[in-house]
Formats: structure tokens, sequence, C-alpha cells
């Protein structure tokens, strides 16, 4: 019986603390993969800056060629256009960086967060292995009959008309 006890408490130790590992490996398995996606956003920002670019010089030189055609020079209103247009596109350009760096600090607090529990995992199953082995433990050695029976602590005081005499007690 104590053997079977004992065999039961080691495999319920070393569950937990399995457990815990298995999660700590789950959690940074989780934040490997928002790292990946941080970086995927990162490159992903970095094509579409690429793009909103050349579609802003197409429209410069666009926007250029028609002042030209138009027999209007280049100085005064066609001037103040392409300058408001190369503004605007400066601008589209920034927001699409600000908006990546945002999804990728998002992804990388998730990571941060993900590492954290399986950390905490770590520790939860330490104290459940521990838990398993106190409780594992007090059964094996702890009282084994199943019947209850009181006794008597060894220094008590008697009242009223009891049989038991003490002389310590004042009761003779």
């Amino acid at each position: 019986m104590c053997t079977l006890a004992l065999i039961g408490t080691v495999l319920s130790v070393g569950g937990a603390l399995v457990e815990g590992q298995q999660q700590k490996q789950m959690a940074d398995y989780q934040a490997k993969a928002y790292e990946q996606q941080a970086r995927a956003e990162a490159q992903s920002a970095a094509f579409e800056q690429g793009q909103e670019r050349h579609k802003q010089d197409l429209l410069q030189a666009q926007a250029r060629a028609q002042a030209g055609a138009s027999g209007a020079g280049i100085a005064g209103s066609p001037t103040e256009v392409l300058a408001a247009n190369a503004r605007q596109g400066q601008l589209d350009i920034k927001a699409i960086q600000y908006g990546s760096q945002l999804r990728q600090n998002g992804l990388n607090t998730q990571a941060a967060i993900s590492r954290f529990s399986g950390k905490q995992a770590v520790t939860a199953s330490i104290f459940n292995a521990g838990n398993s082995l106190v409780g594992g433990l007090s059964k094996i050695y702890g009282p084994t009959t199943g019947t209850t029976t009181t006794t008597m602590p060894a220094r008590s005081v008697i009242f009223g008309s009891s049989s038991i005499r003490a002389p310590w007690a004042g009761n003779n």
C-alpha cells in the first residue's frame, strides 16, 4: 500500500512539473510566432512604403507633364500644387510606417506576455508539485486507520463529579 501511494505521489509531482514545462514551451512557441508576425509586418510595411513612393513619383511626373503641356510654366501655382502633392505623399508614407510600427509593437507585446505566461506556468507547476508531494507524503505517513479515536490530553482539569482524580489538578 505504501509503495503504491509513493509511486502515485512521484507520478503526481512529476506530472505537475512536466505540465509546467510543456506550458512554457507552448508559450515560447507562441512568442516566436508573434515575433515572426512582427517581422513580417515590418517587411510588408517596407514594401507598401516603396509602392507608395513609386505611386507618388508617378503622380508628380504626371502633374509636371500636364503643367508643361498646358503651356503654363512650372513656376507659380503648378509648383505649389506639386509641392502640396509631395507633402501629402510623404504624409501617406509616414502613416503607413506609423501604422506598421503600432502593429509591430502590439505583436512584440503579445510575445512578451506569452513568455511571461510561460514563466508563470513553470512557477505554478513547482507549487503544484510541492502540494502533490506534501499531500502524498501525508497520506503515506499519516494515520491509516479509518476510525476516529478521542484521547484525553496528558494534562487536563476535571470538573464536576468525575471518578478520575489527579493530584496535580487539585481534585484528590
